[in-house]
């Protein structure tokens, strides 16, 4: 079997056409089951590693969060001895999470698969000063592009709009630069 091409899942048009722009796979989650499409994709063997990168306030194509929703469809997806690494946000406590548990910071998602399937679990958040000087490296030898996924460029002032915008999942919103006032 040949090497697979990178799998995005969204449902957002902007974002996965941004993934295809970087020969990712989009697999729009609003029009069928993510896993299901993967699985099809991979004759059924599934994928070897996966990235949750959303975190506990995961919606559904209705709009209804669910916290464990994108776990679970990477465990049906990451084949055994596989690995997820989390980079989503999953706060210790959230008093306006969609459950009581999830308020307390506590997930629940098929542990029981991982287990079996013995798939290694990864998560934490970037040490970003640590990269810093090699990413800052890489944008100025114009091996690395971050400017290809920036949608919007604004005043420092308009940061609560364009949080909103965000927040809202609209169209075209993807990455927001924030430029503060000359000094």
């Amino acid at each position: 079997m040949g090497r697979l091409q990178p799998a995005v899942v969204d449902k957002e048009p902007d974002r996965l056409a941004l993934a295809e722009e970087y020969d990712a796979t989009p697999v729009n989650f609003a029009a069928g089951d993510p896993a299901e499409a993967i699985l099809d994709a991979t004759d059924g063997f599934g994928v070897d590693c996966g990235v949750e990168a959303v975190g506990y306030q995961a919606h559904d194509p209705a709009g209804q969060e669910h916290p464990e929703m994108v776990l679970d469809k990477l465990v049906e997806v990451v084949r055994s001895t596989g690995r997820i690494g989390v980079v989503g946000v999953y706060n210790p406590q959230d008093p306006g999470a969609a459950t009581e548990r999830a308020k307390e910071g506590r997930i629940a998602f098929d542990y029981g698969t991982v287990f079996d399937k013995n798939i290694s679990l990864g998560h934490g958040q970037c040490p970003v000063k640590r990269y810093n000087h090699q990413l800052r490296d890489l944008i100025v030898r114009g091996r690395a592009r971050p400017g290809r996924i920036v949608s919007h460029e604004l005043p420092l002032e308009a940061a609560p709009e364009a949080y909103e915008h965000f927040d809202k999942r609209l169209d075209g919103w993807t990455k927001v630069l924030l430029h503060p006032a000359a000094a």
